[in-house]
């Protein structure tokens, strides 16, 4: 793992995210790493244990950190309508801001070995579900029409994931407009009545 107590480990997972995200995580070395942020490979193992560790806290990370942006963007109202434009907010937001993150975590879930991908699909998997179970609930009280939860969950996830690869903060649009937009597409996505 990356070590926490390190006061260069913010700048090495940064230096790991843009080498995973140009070269890949395979094409990547862990001298590149070293070099990216000036030491050589003994002075790196004392903040670092392995590449693999590296990805794992990258890949980790960032789904803790989307589940915990969920939970806050969905915690203050029980309205299901409401809840789902919010936490489609909350990941179109998240995928906009954290563009390499997104890229890395969809392009090297194949590098990571077991237990950590498991771990990571488990995480993935529970994302998931926050968003179909908002879908059933605004189903259930008669908001939703959407003739599969679990085919819509997976359409607005790709709303925020496909975004991290065409979205500039410099662009046509800004980022409040883009997540606007995205979140009415998500409940044209569900059927809102």
């Amino acid at each position: 793992m990356v070590r926490a107590s390190s006061p260069r480990s913010a700048e090495i997972r940064a230096a790991a995210l843009d080498l995973f995200t140009r070269l890949g995580y395979e094409a990547t070395t862990m001298a590149d790493l070293g070099a990216a942020v000036g030491m050589r490979g003994p002075s790196l193992y004392k903040h670092v244990a392995s590449k693999q560790d590296v990805l794992v806290e990258i890949m980790t990370g960032t789904m803790e950190a989307l589940l915990a942006a969920h939970r806050s963007a969905v915690a203050s109202t029980d309205d299901p309508v409401e809840r789902l434009r919010r936490a489609t907010e909350a990941h179109v937001r998240y995928h906009a801001r954290h563009r390499q993150e997104a890229f890395v975590g969809n392009r090297e879930l194949r590098s990571l070995v077991q237990p950590h991908r498991d771990r990571v699909l488990g995480l993935r998997a529970e994302y998931e579900r926050c968003f179909r179970e908002l879908i059933e609930a605004g189903a259930q009280a008669g908001h939703f029409t959407v003739g599969s939860a679990s085919l819509a969950s997976f359409a607005i996830l790709d709303l925020g994931m496909g975004l991290a690869a065409w979205y500039r903060e410099d662009g046509e649009l800004t980022e409040d407009a883009v997540v606007w937009q995205y979140s009415q597409f998500a409940l044209r996505i569900v059927g809102l009545r």
